[in-house]
């Protein structure tokens, strides 16, 4: 297991966020919006946006591998949850991580852990940062989740982001701590531990059976 200390990430996120021009801004390229406006969108059927420091980005449809390993995680969670405190959720679920002040934030995590019955008071949408964030990467544009998405669920606050690489079979579990995300880097076996969730694991072997 690899550790890194990811206290820096700022000063990189101008020259990386260069590469996330794959996931197309919507409407006017350079429009503000708003969670309001997001909401009185109308969209097709399937279609997903996600809103960050008010810029829209579209989101393409995921591949097969891609709901398999997050179905799977999903899976071992909601098990683990039942009948308890926390509730977790499959995407697309908006989550608004500034509605306190800009609200120009809403991101939908491909799986969710909330344990603050308080953020779960608006039926449309998650409101504050969930105890655990899980994104699966996709090929086409992975800085959307490594680098833009990184930086906004360390500043909302939450607590423990997971970034899975199907293709490469690794799991990267960002711990907050003193306002910075330390990384572990974990292989396609073995359990891993949630620091959000008090006693539960994920079981790397079943979440990878079926990447070839």
């Amino acid at each position: 297991m690899k550790t890194k200390n990811y206290a820096d990430n700022d000063e990189t996120q101008a020259d990386d966020e260069m590469q996330v021009s794959e996931a197309m801004p919507a409407y006017d390229k350079d429009g503000y919006y708003t969670y309001e406006d997001y909401y009185s969108w109308e969209l097709e059927e399937g279609e997903r946006w996600e809103l960050i420091d008010g810029k829209a980005y579209k989101m393409s449809a995921p591949s097969r591998v891609h709901q398999e390993v997050l179905g799977e995680i999903f899976r071992q969670l909601a098990n683990f949850l039942k009948g308890k405190k926390c509730k977790v959720y499959i995407a697309p679920v908006d989550v608004r991580l500034n509605h306190d002040t800009l609200d120009d934030t809403v991101v939908q995590p491909d799986v969710l852990v909330v344990c603050d019955e308080n953020k779960l008071s608006d039926i449309r949408s998650v409101k504050g940062a969930p105890d655990l964030a899980v994104e699966v990467l996709s090929p086409s544009n992975p800085n959307h989740d490594r680098v833009l998405k990184f930086n906004k669920y360390r500043e909302a606050g939450v607590r423990e982001f997971w970034i899975v690489d199907p293709t490469a079979k690794t799991v990267a579990v960002n711990i907050l701590t003193g306002g910075y995300y330390t990384t572990h880097i974990h292989g396609a076996t073995g359990n891993i531990p949630l620091q959000a969730v008090e006693g539960c694991e994920v079981d790397l072997d079943e979440v990878f059976a079926s990447v070839k």
